[in-house]
């Protein structure tokens, strides 16, 4: 029996951790295949991706994957929830994946599945205890964690464990796969070692957070024990291009820009705004010279660090709230962006097991074809979001590489462009 599982990750970058995740998940599932989807250029805690999503591609073909799908930058920049549910309802689409394995603190899958039950079903008992936790001004992760630990009588040791923001992902894989009524096996593999907010490399297992710290710092050489081989060359290539864009920083002066030029009205539709939030995003833009200096003014017990950058993120590539309604109800394509010899075959095998499915190799091709106007607007941000990822290069910003970049397809370890 050929068995196929799936990844959900962003690998920003691909690193020695990764490594491990994917050769036990392949060990534990008995797997013959492997696909990954992953986040483009930008990211689901409201940041830049370290590298363009084709470099992640050949990251991830070059370390045992078959197939890389990119997750669209609507789900990628979206909160857990909408992160989660867009990836498994892509990978639910393909109708042949039989395992999905994501990493988490908390490796329990029985456990986890106990609070994806409550937030999917959401009893009534739940949702009292979710509002007055609200009406306390704390934010709406906090308010929900401590929701779930009074309704599920929870040990503050067993509390602990929603706090986790790879366990928080991995509740959200769970509920979506509920309310999908997914035939997917989930499978949880604890991280080992670094933890995931880590700020330091240690060693060959280091969080990513710490890899990244380490190329802003111009410290490329410190990371070589950190990555496989194949990643850290890849890296190097981009850091020699001046293709490396450590964070949100870089587009200071645009989000800057955007922001002043919006009215008080145009930022309350955008997503995660609401309750006179848009008021202090608009006063701290008119008086704030970088985005670091505005997070800082603006974020709060109620409003996190990471919702003011998703929104930050939001209003540089023009995302509304519309389009994340949009991105609920809409069954999203496959944007391919690399795979092998084995990665070909599985293309084959979703042609066969849903002939209704949108597998996309040609953005061009796409738009030639496509009428549906849901699918274009996805499409449209994609696109956009690499045009605008681009301006963050040092040299050679080159537009419309969504058009010009070919696949990666790779053949006994060799790369190579198709």
């Amino acid at each position: 029996m050929e068995n196929i599982l799936a990844v959900i990750a962003e690998y920003n970058p691909f690193h020695n951790g990764h490594v491990y995740h994917l050769n036990k998940s392949k060990t534990l599932t008995n797997s013959n295949y492997s696909i990954a989807i992953i986040s483009g250029n930008f990211t689901q805690r409201g940041n830049t991706s370290l590298v363009d999503k084709w470099s992640k591609a050949k990251m991830a073909l070059s370390n045992g994957f078959d197939l890389v799908i990119e997750l669209p930058t609507i789900y990628a920049t979206s909160s857990a929830e909408n992160f989660a549910y867009g990836a498994i309802k892509i990978l639910n689409s393909l109708n042949i994946v039989d395992y999905v394995s994501f990493g988490s603190e908390c490796p329990d899958i029985f456990l986890l599945d106990k609070f994806s039950s409550v937030l999917s079903d959401e009893p009534k008992e739940y949702k009292k205890l979710l509002s007055i936790e609200l009406a306390k001004g704390i934010s709406y992760p906090k308010a929900r964690e401590k929701a779930l630990i009074s309704y599920l009588k929870l040990s503050k040791r067993t509390s602990s464990i929603i706090s986790s923001p790879n366990n928080i992902l991995a509740i959200e894989y769970l509920k979506s796969l509920r309310l999908l009524k997914s035939n997917m096996s989930p499978i949880a593999i604890k991280r080992i070692e670094s933890e995931y907010n880590d700020q330091n490399l240690r060693g060959e297992i280091s969080s990513a957070t710490s890899i990244r710290n380490a190329i802003l710092n111009g410290e490329l050489s410190n990371i070589a024990n950190a990555v496989p081989d194949s990643s850290f060359d890849i890296l190097k290539e981009n850091f020699d291009k001046g293709h490396i864009i450590p964070d949100i920083s870089y587009f200071d002066n645009i989000i800057l820009y955007n922001l002043r030029s919006m009215e008080v009205s145009d930022l309350l539709n955008i997503p995660d705004v609401s309750e006179g939030l848009e008021f202090s995003i608009k006063k701290a833009a008119n008086s704030c010279n970088t985005v670091e200096e505005l997070i800082n003014i603006v974020s709060s017990k109620r409003y996190t660090r990471t919702r003011i950058q998703r929104i930050l993120i939001y209003v540089l590539l023009g995302i509304t709230k519309k389009d994340i309604a949009l991105s609920k109800r809409t069954s999203p394509y496959i944007r391919i962006l690399g795979f092998n010899d084995k990665g070909k075959t599985l293309i084959s095998k979703i042609n066969k097991s849903n002939s209704k499915v949108n597998i996309i190799t040609s953005v061009k091709k796409f738009y030639e074809s496509n009428t549906n106007r849901n699918l274009k607007r996805m499409m449209d941000i994609d696109v956009f979001a690499t045009n605008t990822y681009t301006l963050g290069y040092q040299k050679d910003s080159w537009g419309n590489l969504d058009y010009t970049q070919k696949l990666i397809r790779t053949n006994r370890k060799t790369l190579i462009l198709v």
